[in-house]
């Protein structure tokens, strides 16, 4: 495996390679890389003749009370992670490789970055969009991969790619999970064993809402009440929110009959936020959404 820190000669080497006709996938990361990322780029590696990835924790989506600064970092750790995986090229650069002295442009989706996660932490999806923006044209993949754990990222980004005719195909790769359903995240490292345990209520929210679907509830204000009274009963949990939304807008629901659901939540565990969603649907209707993933 190779590693890049700076842009020209990772373009160079993959320019190289594209002249031999090969295809490239990409997996762009923060790094502190865990079983959901290896899942990532086994699925790049089983689709692209060339794997890529970067480990870049990007300042421009951290807000001014967030996580930047404590954010894990072990760049040695990734490498290896990597390497072992049989990637091919891992791009870290530095902050200033990506934002040098007077960068002043960013790049916003508009309506998919008002609500949720973007109504929470304003100027997070700007942040979001234009360094994703940036790496696409830095490595310029076939096909980028991204996981469903982060659902309005996933979405955001398809969005983005058709909006802007960028040529690549966006295949979103469904969450994993630890053994007792806990999504994997890089905050997850955050967590004490007691707020470890007690994170397994994301997914037993998530769990509770698919059991009431199925048993014929309909009305999105009852069901959004009933998992924000679970969650409240794990005393080390706070909801930041509990969101039934339409799987392609993100906009509310009126009904959860006869069609698909997203189930957005947002909870904080001691000190650490946690998301996780997941798509619900009554009896007979099959889980798909639309994919706005090519241009």
């Amino acid at each position: 495996m190779r590693t890049f820190e700076h842009i020209g000669p990772l373009r160079t080497y993959l320019r190289g390679l594209r002249a031999e006709g090969k295809t490239v996938g990409f997996v762009p990361t923060m790094g502190a890389l865990h079983a959901g990322h290896l899942t990532l780029i086994r699925r790049a590696k089983s689709d692209c003749d060339v794997t890529v990835i970067s480990v870049f924790v990007n300042p421009t989506q951290f807000g001014p009370h967030e996580d930047f600064a404590a954010y894990p970092r072990n760049l040695g750790r990734d490498q290896k992670l990597a390497s072992d995986e049989g990637v091919d090229a891992l791009f870290a650069p530095s902050v200033e490789e990506l934002y040098p002295a007077g960068f002043q442009t960013s790049v916003e989706v508009a309506e998919l970055s008002a609500v949720l996660e973007g109504a929470r932490r304003p100027g997070h999806f700007r942040g979001v969009a234009t360094v994703v923006t940036k790496l696409f044209n830095i490595v310029q993949p076939d096909r980028a991969y991204f996981g469903q754990k982060d659902y309005q990222q996933l979405l955001l980004i398809e969005r983005l790619v058709r909006d802007l005719n960028i040529p690549t195909t966006i295949v979103p790769v469904p969450t994993v999970r630890e053994p007792d359903g806990l999504a994997m995240s890089s905050r997850n490292a955050y967590l004490s064993p007691e707020e470890r345990r007690a994170a397994t209520v994301l997914y037993r929210a998530l769990q509770r809402a698919e059991e009431l679907v199925k048993a014929g509830a309909t009305d999105p204000v009852q069901v959004q009440a009933e998992l924000e009274a679970l969650i409240a009963s794990e005393p080390l949990a706070q909801s930041d929110y509990v969101a039934l939304v339409h799987p392609d807008t993100l906009q509310p629901v009126t009904t959860l009959a006869d069609a698909v659901t997203l189930v957005a939540l947002a909870v904080r565990i001691g000190k650490v936020r946690l998301i996780d969603n997941a798509l619900i649907a009554p009896n007979g209707v099959p889980i798909v959404r639309n994919r706005l993933g090519k241009s």
